[in-house]
């Protein structure tokens, strides 16, 4: 969910074959890019997912720590499987999904790059804003470059680039004001975050 600089670590897999920087855009039209979170409370588990990802990270292969971009998780696209929880999570108690349509991670800074062929781990460090409220936070992603793998994921529709970034973190629902202190034993203060996204770069 806050998740949105993330995909600066795509530089990671890059190859110097490309002589000038890539745009990857995650609004993924087959709809299989989304976000799992998970609250583990002492008398309740709850598990949802996020579909709605979008955004674009731009990499130039000879820098890729200077890579720059956005990651964007609509707030309304966040599902549980019980309706009326839904309701609620996204209400104005909770999430405010109208008045804080979008969750976000934008990237600040890339370290501890590490690449062997074309995949890659690096910490990311970026502005994570939730709920209207934006903390920097820094994460351990996983990222695989994929040259000329467009074509297999759009059924040859499109031809270009894929780069794959994997994420798990864990944030605090209290450190972005969504009911803070309230009905700890059911809604959990933490909140797990895994993150699965692919952004295409079409060629031609």
């Amino acid at each position: 969910m806050k998740l949105t600089r993330l995909i600066a670590i795509t530089a990671i897999g890059l190859t110097a074959v490309h002589a000038e920087p890539l745009t990857f855009d995650f609004k993924d039209p087959m709809g299989v890019n989304n976000v799992v979170f998970k609250l583990d409370a002492p008398l309740e588990s709850i598990n949802g997912t996020a579909s709605g990802v979008s955004g674009t990270v731009t990499i130039d292969p000879a820098n890729p720590g200077e890579a720059k971009g956005k990651i964007v998780v609509a707030t309304d696209s966040l599902t549980v499987p019980n309706p009326l929880m839904k309701e609620h999570l996204v209400g104005e108690k909770w999430l405010n999904a109208k008045a804080h349509p979008e969750i976000t991670f934008e990237i600040k800074s890339i370290s501890n790059i590490e690449k062997k062929d074309t995949k890659g781990e690096a910490k990311v460090t970026g502005t994570f804003t939730l709920n209207g409220v934006s903390k920097d936070i820094t994460v351990d992603a996983k990222v695989t470059y994929l040259p000329g793998k467009l074509g297999d994921r759009t059924g040859g529709k499109l031809q270009g680039d894929l780069l794959v970034i994997r994420t798990e973190f864990k944030i605090k629902r209290s450190d972005y004001n969504i009911q803070p202190g309230q009905r700890l034993e059911k809604v959990s203060d933490e909140i797990a975050l895994s993150l699965s996204i692919a952004g295409a770069a079409p060629k031609g």
